[in-house]
């Protein structure tokens, strides 16, 4: 038996066959032209025809994954549309009086190269969005295929060196058990499908795996982020033991799904879901969530040429909570930045996007993008249980400033003759550490918080949580977050104010107990993990939740404290996977 260890980037176990996916390199051959005009004559047809294929892919990852999963096709549509990488190969052929497929490739790779050497992971994963853009459009001008389509005959454990989003889509979902790659982190896009459908994967494995034969028998251990290659007899049926466990034990949380979260000892707790479009609301509903406790609004403003106008979002907002009726919802105010591409707001790049201008920031300086959304909004709340929320806040000014626009707006829509939701509640996200610090200063202004523990626990350990050497440290178990998050509910609850969870914390089986000891009031997750959040929730009682947080938070380090809390559930009988 050999084991081999990487990032565990999606919970889940997996038992079965290997099959290696492997894509021949594409060959670009480089040649001379003379007639630069001719040559580039080739390229407005073979943009449109990659723009088609692209189009093709984002319909169906829709169907398969959602919206929000399948914008990447449409950023890749937007690269072809890129003036600048249009440009850079007409020069190239212009200038250097090379054949089109070798500009293309020239331009592509030297984009990829810049984003490469930025820091992050979401600008690696950039890199490699570049890379599978140029490759595509090189193949439609060779008139050949862009890839071969991975026949999967029976279910089976794909490796790879990396998975493209051109490539995950095309596989047949069914007969994926789960994803090994050598390349990616925690945000990559193998990383990002597997939560989606439910499936374990481990990232970040040594290049060793790709020398497997396909149909080795292995186990993928989506937990704790390793592969057993031919495992012995005893190891094998521990796992078998386990699958089999957690099969049981999704089939009785899904069975008891729309039963509400009560507490052995009769506590009410909310649980409801975090989504980004139509499907994420059905699906949300589907898994028993009893709300939105975060509706990200992005995919109306990514990917596209022109921002949306107010009719545009009233429209889709009200698709949103017409899923809920009465249930509430909270709608998260834009959360784009320097970070994310926006090609009609004209954002300057900046070297350190995550402490740049994004979120709040960005909307209090372009009311032609706050102020829409806002109206917007407040229409579609009208007759609904709909909630809006700030988001990186950072001082409370900030939101004196955005409560300021949000009344301009309720009095131009009273002039403009149109109903609204005139009381709707307002709260914002707690994800940066002032916020947390100040929380019995802002409890007073707001309606209720949110934390957002992703950006919380990478603001308070100084870790960029999309870096795959800092993973081991961009933990929300962190004691130092845990505190900043009892600071939050304390401040709160001293002012009659309610708290939530909106980051993945509030979805992780251990961090369950701690978060309902210091008196969290609304969970919410993504929605397939809301089952068993309300399976767990019904499982214990608040004063030994009370009990597992307050020894949580004296320990020293995240592995620390949910090691603790798995020997706790154990003790307690309390399956959570």
């Amino acid at each position: 038996m050999v084991t081999y260890s990487g990032i565990a980037a999606s919970n889940g176990i997996a038992i079965g066959p290997t099959l290696l996916f492997h894509k021949e390199p594409i060959t670009v051959d480089r040649c001379p032209i003379t007639d630069a005009a001719s040559e580039l004559s080739r390229l407005p047809a073979a943009v449109e025809k990659a723009k088609q294929q692209l189009d093709e892919l984002f319909k169906k990852a829709r169907k398969e994954v959602g919206e929000k999963d399948a914008e990447i096709f449409q950023a890749h549509i937007s690269m072809l549309e890129d003036p600048e990488l249009i440009g850079m190969i007409e020069n190239l052929v212009t200038e250097q009086h090379i054949n089109l497929e070798a500009a293309v490739w020239d331009a592509a790779e030297h984009y990829a190269q810049l984003l490469s050497q930025l820091e992050g992971e979401y600008f690696q994963a950039r890199a490699v969005d570049v890379r599978d853009v140029g490759l595509r459009l090189v193949a439609v001008l060779q008139n050949r295929p862009f890839q071969p389509q991975l026949s999967l005959s029976k279910p089976s454990i794909i490796l790879a060196k990396d998975l493209t989003p051109s490539d995950t889509v095309q596989l047949d979902k069914t007969m994926v058990l789960g994803f090994c790659t050598v390349e990616g982190g925690e945000t990559s896009h193998t990383a990002i499908l597997a939560r989606s459908l439910g499936l374990a994967a481990v990232v970040g494995c040594p290049n060793e795996i790709l020398e497997l034969t396909d149909g080795s028998l292995v186990i993928l251990d989506g937990y704790q982020g390793k592969l057993y290659v031919d495992p012995d007899k005893a190891l094998l049926d521990e796992y078998e033991k386990r699958l089999e466990a957690a099969k049981g034990l999704k089939q009785r949380t899904l069975a008891r799904c729309h039963e509400p979260a009560v507490t052995k000892d009769g506590k009410r707790v909310e649980v409801v879901a975090n989504i980004g479009n139509v499907q994420g609301a059905k699906t949300a509903i589907q898994h028993g969530a009893e709300g939105v406790g975060l509706l990200r609004t992005e995919f109306l403003y990514l990917e596209r040429a022109t921002m949306p106008d107010e009719e545009e979002q009233v429209q889709a907002y009200r698709e949103i909570v017409k899923v809920f009726g009465k249930m509430p919802v909270v709608l998260r105010t834009s959360d784009i930045g320097g970070d994310k591409e926006i090609p009609y707001l004209n954002l300057p790049r900046e070297m350190n996007p995550f402490l740049g201008e994004r979120g709040l920031r960005l909307c209090l300086t372009n009311p032609q993008l706050f102020k829409p959304q806002l109206k917007a909004a407040l229409r579609a709340g009208e007759g609904f249980n709909l909630k809006i929320m700030f988001p990186m806040v950072t001082v409370e000014d900030e939101i004196h400033q955005a409560k300021q626009i949000l009344d301009q707006c309720k009095e131009e829509l009273r002039k403009e003759g149109k109903t609204f939701a005139a009381d709707v509640e307002v709260g914002i996200m707690v994800e940066v550490p002032s916020a947390a610090i100040m929380a019995d200063k802002l409890a007073p202004i707001v309606d209720f918080f949110s934390i957002g523990t992703n950006d919380l626990t990478q603001y308070t350990l100084a870790v960029d949580r999309t870096n795959p050497h800092l993973i081991h440290l961009a933990s929300a178990f962190a004691p130092a977050v845990l505190r900043l998050i009892r600071m939050v509910i304390d401040s709160a609850h001293t002012c009659g104010k309610w708290v939530g969870v909106c980051g993945e914390l509030a979805g992780e089986p251990l961090a369950i107990p701690i978060l309902l000891g210091m008196g969290l009031d609304e969970f919410s997750m993504n929605p397939i993990a809301v089952p068993l959040a309300k399976h767990i929730l019904r499982s214990l009682d608040v004063p030994i939740a009370k009990r597992i947080a307050e020894r949580a938070l004296t320990l020293p380090s995240a592995e620390a404290v949910k090691t603790y809390v798995r020997q706790e559930m154990q003790s307690l009988s309390i399956e959570i996977d």
